[in-house]
């Protein structure tokens, strides 16, 4: 049975929730990405995403030059291990759907790597079309006014 370890991409770039929004942008720009990892120090605290930065930033008009990554970034992260088996991984991402999670050291809990679903849709093709049904399945938009 294949493991996260087996599938995941690892040297994954991270960045600071000090960073500017627009750093953030700029790196998924030049990694063709949609999430980067938050770490402080080497400690895993939040996921910024491209709709972190559209709909958090942008859409609040925010400056993207003077608006922190801990600003818009994401701190509720799901999780995986290294050796948690491919089918786990991948019923958790389609439970809550997600494409991504970043992969933490069973012993020191500090990211290794991240997995996509596209990594296992590469590496493991059993589970990824009912996982992928899963994340895609449409949810209703949330049209409740926001707060500033």
């Amino acid at each position: 049975m294949q493991t996260i370890g087996d599938v995941m991409t690892r040297d994954v770039r991270t960045i600071t929730p000090q960073d500017t929004v627009q750093h953030a942008a700029q790196m998924m720009d030049e990694l063709n990405v949609g999430a980067i990892p938050v770490c402080d120090g080497q400690k895993l605290v939040g996921m910024i995403t491209d709709r972190d930065i559209a709909v958090r930033s942008t859409a609040a008009g925010q400056a993207p030059g003077s608006t922190h990554v801990s600003d818009v970034m994401s701190t509720e992260v799901r999780t995986c291990t290294t050796g948690q088996t491919v089918d786990e991984v991948l019923n958790k991402m389609g439970d809550v759907q997600i494409r991504r999670v970043p992969v933490l050291d069973e012993q020191s809990h500090m990211m290794v790597g991240i997995v996509s679903l596209g990594d296992m849709a590469t590496k493991h093709s059993a589970g990824v079309d009912h996982a992928l049904d899963e994340i895609s399945t449409p949810s209703e938009p949330d049209r409740s006014p926001t707060r500033h």
